[in-house]
């Protein structure tokens, strides 16, 4: 199936799922929007896909950066809820203090989309991502396939404890464990699912464990970082690197082969959820408590049609 026909059959569905009476958005005049890191392609995405999308629907979208301190997102959300708002899409900057935002947000009596991560105790009124868990199993079964179903694995992780880490940690190691061929030798955690740490970590982990012929990142960026660590380690063995998300950044060097497999999130589409969930929230309406959008398996062999119709 074309990945524009997949696209647009999950949108048709998510459409027919969530909007069945097609409300407005005369009810929502303005939006806060809490993100984690804009300097992550990731979230900056989802931000154009609010904005935009907000915008054809006359709705003013008020939108934070906490830079990843969670502390400084807590101050902003407080800021944020005097201002007037009729929603708030909440992106947590981790797991600290991450229910906070949301607890401060319900008990003003606003609505709360909680979006790519949770807040573990305090979820929002509707929880919105990519099916993490099922998508890390994809891309890791996919380079395990590569290998032969058998060798030595690193993985690097994303932000301990954040939904997605979880998720993805999930998907992979089921990926793994109905392979009795693979080892997973070493795993470490990132703070800002970078590219730098995917280069340091990488070059760590491939000092001690010189063999390994696989690698999860769980982020692109740190796939691609990674990647690089394998370039200039000098092991002569081929090692297959996943990643995951699709970033606009990460899709073209996955078409010349950079890296090996990725996960690609509707990312923008994410955002347009969003904001129609904010509406149906501030209508009164009630959604169920997660709404999980698929990722597509993304390769060097497919990629360039990804690149071609990524927003």
């Amino acid at each position: 199936m074309k990945l524009k026909t997949m696209l647009l059959a999950a949108a048709a569905l998510a459409t027919t799922a969530l909007h069945p009476l097609g409300a407005s958005a005369d009810e929502v005049k303005k939006i806060g929007l809490a993100v984690s890191n804009l300097q992550a392609d990731y979230f900056n995405q989802i931000k154009i896909g609010v904005e935009a999308y907000a915008k054809e629907k006359g709705i003013e979208v008020i939108t934070v950066d906490a830079k990843n301190d969670s502390a400084t997102q807590v101050s902003q959300v407080q800021d944020l809820l005097t201002q007037d708002i009729d929603a708030f899409i909440y992106i947590p900057a981790g797991a600290a203090a991450a229910a906070v935002p949301t607890r401060l947000a319900k008990e003003a009596g606003i609505p709360v989309v909680n979006v790519d991560r949770n807040a573990d105790g305090a979820p929002g009124d509707t929880f919105i991502a990519t099916d993490n868990a099922t998508s890390a199993y994809e891309v890791c079964k996919h380079i395990i396939g590569l290998a032969d179903g058998k060798g030595k694995m690193l993985m690097i992780h994303g932000q301990k404890g954040t939904t997605p880490e979880v998720e993805r940690t999930k998907g992979c190691m089921k990926a793994i464990e109905e392979n009795s061929g693979v080892e997973l030798v070493a795993q470490q955690w990132s703070e800002q699912w970078s590219q730098a740490e995917g280069l340091n970590i990488g070059q760590n982990l491939l000092q001690a464990h010189p063999d390994v012929t696989l690698i999860f990142a769980q982020a692109d960026g740190l796939a691609l970082g990674a990647a690089q660590a394998v370039k200039v380690s000098g092991v002569s063995q081929r090692v297959y690197v996943g990643g995951f998300d699709g970033d606009t950044t990460a899709l073209p060097i996955l078409a010349e082969g950079g890296f090996d497999a990725t996960a690609t999130q509707q990312v923008r589409g994410i955002g347009r959820l969003a904001v129609d969930s904010a509406i149906k929230l501030a209508a009164g309406e009630t959604l169920p408590a997660e709404q999980l959008l698929p990722g597509f398996l993304t390769t060097p062999e497919n990629a360039a049609e990804f690149v071609a119709e990524h927003p």
